[in-house]
C-alpha cells in the first residue's frame, strides 16, 4: 500500500487508525516517522514519504515519533492473510526466530537460501531480516525499560542484543533518547499502581472494532483444566517458551487488550507477545473482513449486529492439533476432560501465585511415548492420536505459524482418522488460514438453515465462494447464532 501515495496521504490527513501498521509516514524535514493516525498536525504533502515497515524507516535514518509511538502500532494484517514466503518469513521474524537461530535458521525453515530471503524481504518491505529483527528488538527493549525495573544490562540481553553497546546505540538511534531517559520519562508519566515483581504489564493494540464475546468465550469455554482458566475477567493460560515457561493473563478493554506476563526468562518476552497477538488475531483488519462479508445479504445482518469478530487461535499449533483429535465427535466438556487427564499425567507441573494454573501442556515427544491403552478413547481414535503425536515428535509433520497451508493440509489428511472437519479446524485455529471453512460442521449447518443459506456442505461451499478469502471469519459469525458458552464472555 505504501506505493499508493494518494491513498496514503488521505489516510494521514484524516488520521485514519485503520491503516496503522499498513504503512508508516516519514517526514523529510524532521527525520521522524509516524503512524497514519498520529495526533500532530499532518506535514505538507511534499515532505511526506512512505515506507512499508518501521525497520525500513529506521534503515533510512528516521527516528520514531514520541507522540504516536509507531513502533507499538498493530502489525500489518497482510502477513496473516497470506501464505507466501514473505508472509511466512514475517511471522517467523515476529516470533523471534532470527534472534534465536539467525538468518540461516530463518532461511532453513522456509526452504530457501539466505540470499533469496533477503532479496524478497528487501523488495517488499524495504528492509532485510536483520533490520526487521533489529526493529523488533528495539520495541522489546522499550517495553522492558518502561514496564520493569530490570537493570539495563539485563534488558539488553533479554531483548536479544548481543552487547550493551549495541543496545545503547540502537535505542538512541530509534527513539532519540538514551535507555535511562526512556525509563525516567515512563516513571514520570506513570499513574498506574507499581508493577508486581516478576510481572510485565502492557497493552496490546488492535484495529477497531473488536468483538470479545466469541473470542474470549471460545478460549474460556474450551480451556483445558490446569492449563487455561477464566479468572477475574481475564483469560489466563500457561506458555511453553524457548527459554522457559510463562503465564499470561489477557483481558479485553475498550481500546486495547490488557496483558500481564510472568516469565521465568525475560528473553521470552518477544515470542510471548507474538503468540498472544496471534492467538487473539489482533493484527486482523476487521473493516476489510466485514465489508466483504456484508456483500452477502443473508450474512450482512449478523455482521452489522456484532462487527469485529476475530478467529480464536492458539499459542501452540501442535498442542491444538492434539486437542482437535481428542475433541473428535465428542462434546466440548468431554474434550476438556480428555485433555485435562492428559495434562495431569504427562504435563510439567508449575506454580501459579495468582491463580489455579498447574501444568504446561505436554510436548509431542512426551505424548509419543505413552501407552495408548491408557487413553480413554475408542480404538480408532487411539490410532489417530498416536499417529499424530508420532509424526509431530519425529519432525515428519511440522505445524506452526510458518506452515505452508496447502502442504500441511495434505500431510494431515494422510493421517488415519483425519477427516475434513479436523483438518480445516486445525488450518483455521492453529495455522491461521483466514479462508479455512467447515461446511459440514453441525453448528454451521444449523445456522445456515436458520438464516436461509444452503445447509448441505456442497451447496454452502458454493455460496461461500463470495466470502473468500475470509471464510474463517464467516464461520465465527455463523457459529455466533447458537446459544453456546463459546459465544459469551464468562460472567
Amino acid at each position: 500500500m505504501h506505493t499508493d501515495t494518494e491513498r496514503c496521504v488521505r489516510a494521514v490527513q484524516s488520521k485514519d487508525a485503520r491503516f496503522d501498521g499498513w504503512f508508516f509516514t516519514a517526514v523529510l524535514t524532521t527525520r521522524i516517522y509516524c503512524r497514519p493516525s498520529c495526533p500532530v498536525v499532518p506535514p505538507k504533502v511534499e515532505n511526506m514519504t512512505f515506507y512499508p515497515s518501521a525497520a525500513a524507516c529506521q534503515q533510512a535514518g528516521f527516528r520514531a515519533c514520541k507522540r504516536c509511538r509507531p513502533d507499538t502500532s498493530p502489525g500489518s494484517p497482510e502477513w496473516n492473510a497470506r501464505a507466501d514466503t514473505v508472509a511466512r518469513a514475517m511471522r517467523l521474524i515476529r516470533d523471534g526466530v532470527v534472534d534465536r537461530e539467525g538468518v540461516p535458521g530463518l532461511a532453513a525453515r522456509l526452504g530457501y537460501s539466505t540470499r533469496q530471503i533477503e532479496r524478497q524481504l528487501l523488495a517488499e518491505l524495504g528492509a532485510g531480516p536483520l533490520a526487521l529483527a533489529r526493529a523488533q528488538r528495539a520495541q522489546t527493549a522499550r517495553l522492558l525499560i518502561e514496564t520493569t525495573a530490570l537493570p539495563m544490562a539485563e534488558v539488553a540481553f533479554a531483548a536479544g542484543f548481543a552487547s550493551i553497546r549495541t543496545f545503547n546505540d540502537t535505542v538512541r538511534e530509534v527513539f532519540a533518547l538514551a535507555p535511562g531517559e526512556l525509563r525516567t520519562r515512563a516513571t514520570r508519566s506513570r499513574t498506574a499502581p507499581p508493577q508486581t515483581p516478576g510481572v510485565i504489564s502492557l497493552r496490546l493494540p488492535y484495529r477497531a472494532p473488536l468483538n470479545p464475546s466469541n473470542l474470549f468465550g471460545h478460549l474460556a469455554a474450551t480451556g483445558v483444566p490446569g492449563v487455561e482458566e477464566w479468572l477475574d475477567g481475564a483469560y489466563r493460560r500457561t506458555l511453553n517458551l524457548p527459554y522457559g515457561h510463562g503465564i499470561v493473563a489477557l483481558a479485553p478493554r475498550p481500546d486495547h487488550i490488557a496483558c500481564r506476563l510472568a516469565l521465568t526468562d525475560p528473553r521470552d518476552l518477544t515470542i510471548a507477545i507474538s503468540r498472544c497477538r496471534w492467538m487473539l488475531d489482533l493484527d486482523a483488519d476487521p473493516v476489510a473482513v466485514d465489508d466483504q462479508l456484508r456483500t452477502d445479504e443473508l450474512l450482512a445482518p449478523l455482521v452489522d449486529k456484532a462487527p469485529g469478530r476475530r478467529v480464536p487461535r492458539t499459542v501452540d499449533a501442535a498442542e491444538f492439533a492434539v486437542r482437535a483429535v481428542l475433541g473428535q465427535q465428542v462434546s466440548t466438556a468431554a474434550a476438556r476432560t480428555h485433555a485435562g487427564r492428559l495434562v495431569t499425567a504427562h504435563g510439567e507441573a508449575i506454580e501459579d501465585a495468582e491463580g489455579g494454573l498447574t501444568h504446561l501442556f505436554p510436548p509431542s515427544e512426551a505424548l509419543a511415548t505413552l501407552d495408548p491403552q491408557t487413553l480413554a478413547l475408542p480404538g480408532t481414535r487411539r490410532t489417530t492420536f498416536m499417529s499424530l503425536v508420532g509424526a509431530l515428535a519425529d519432525g515428519s509433520l511440522q505445524l506452526g505459524i510458518d506452515s505452508d497451508w496447502d502442504k500441511a493440509r495434505a500431510q494431515l489428511t494422510a493421517i488415519p482418522g483425519f477427516g475434513h472437519w479436523t483438518v480445516e479446524v486445525i488450518a483455521m485455529r492453529a495455522l491461521g488460514d483466514p479462508d479455512a471453512f467447515l461446511p459440514g460442521d453441525l453448528g454451521m449447518r444449523r445456522a445456515a438453515a436458520e438464516l436461509g443459506l444452503p445447509s448441505t456442505p456442497a451447496a454452502l461451499t458454493d455460496r461461500a465462494a463470495a466470502w473468500r478469502p475470509w471464510r474463517a471469519y464467516a464461520v465465527q459469525y455463523l457459529w455466533a447464532t447458537d446459544d453456546h458458552p463459546i459465544n459469551r464472555l464468562p460472567s
